[in-house]
C-alpha cells in the first residue's frame, strides 16, 4: 500500500464523483464549472479527515462496458491536473465502468497514486453486459508505461453486478491477488451507497 498510509489501519478514500462530462449524454456543465465543483469538493473531503481522493467519471451514465471515449479521457485529465496541482493528498483514478488502462494513463500522466479497477480478473454480468477482467492488458501496460507506482486497487464481488458462476471469495480474493497482480483489495455493497455485508 502506499507509505502515507503505513501507520494507518483503514486508509480512507474520499470520491470525487465527477458530474456528467461534456460529451455524456446527461452532460450539462462546462469542464471549468466541473473542474471547480471538484475542487470544492475535494477541499471539503480533505478537511474532513480522508487520507486521500480518488476521482471517478460517476456521472456518465450509461457507462461504456470497456474503453471511453478519448474526450473522456481528456476531461479527467484536466481535471485531475487541477485536483493534484492543488492538494498533496494521494490521488486515485477510476474510469467506470472498466477503462482500467485509461485510468492507468491519467495516473501515470498526472502523476496520480493508484487506479481503481471493478473487474481486474474473472468475469461479471452488470448493467452495461458482461464484463471480463483486463489484468493481462493492464499489468503490460503498467510495465510499458514504467508506472510501477501505480498502484492497482481491485474490486472483490463488484457491486452493481453478479457472477458467472458461484465462487468461494476466498478464491477470488486469491486470484486477484496472486494471478491478477491486485496491490490492495476494495469491499463494497451490492450499490453504491450501501454497506459492505
Amino acid at each position: 500500500m502506499l507509505s502515507v498510509w503505513k501507520s494507518i489501519l483503514h486508509p480512507v478514500i474520499g470520491m470525487l464523483h465527477l458530474p456528467a462530462l461534456p460529451g455524456a449524454p446527461r452532460g450539462e456543465r462546462s469542464l471549468d464549472q466541473i473542474r471547480e465543483a471538484v475542487l470544492q469538493d475535494a477541499d471539503t473531503l480533505l478537511a474532513g479527515g480522508v487520507n486521500g481522493l480518488m476521482l471517478e467519471n460517476f456521472g456518465d451514465v450509461p457507462f461504456f462496458p470497456r474503453r471511453v471515449a478519448a474526450h473522456t479521457v481528456a476531461a479527467m485529465t484536466a481535471i485531475g491536473v487541477a485536483v493534484r496541482e492543488r492538494f498533496e493528498a494521494p490521488l486515485g483514478i477510476n474510469v467506470l465502468r472498466n477503462d482500467g488502462l485509461s485510468a492507468l494513463a491519467i495516473a501515470a500522466a498526472i502523476g496520480a497514486d493508484f487506479i481503481r479497477v471493478n473487474v481486474l480478473s474473472g468475469a461479471r454480468v452488470t448493467d452495461q453486459g458482461i464484463i471480463e477482467g483486463i489484468a493481462h492488458d493492464l499489468l503490460r501496460e503498467r510495465r510499458m508505461l514504467n508506472a510501477g507506482h501505480v498502484l492497482i486497487l481491485a474490486d472483490v464481488n463488484v457491486k452493481h453486478s453478479a457472477p458467472l458462476a458461484a465462487r468461494p471469495i476466498e478464491e477470488e480474493v486469491s486470484d486477484l491477488v496472486e494471478r491478477a497482480g491486485a496491490d490492495a483489495l476494495i469491499v463494497t455493497g451490492a450499490a453504491t451507497g450501501t454497506p459492505a455485508g
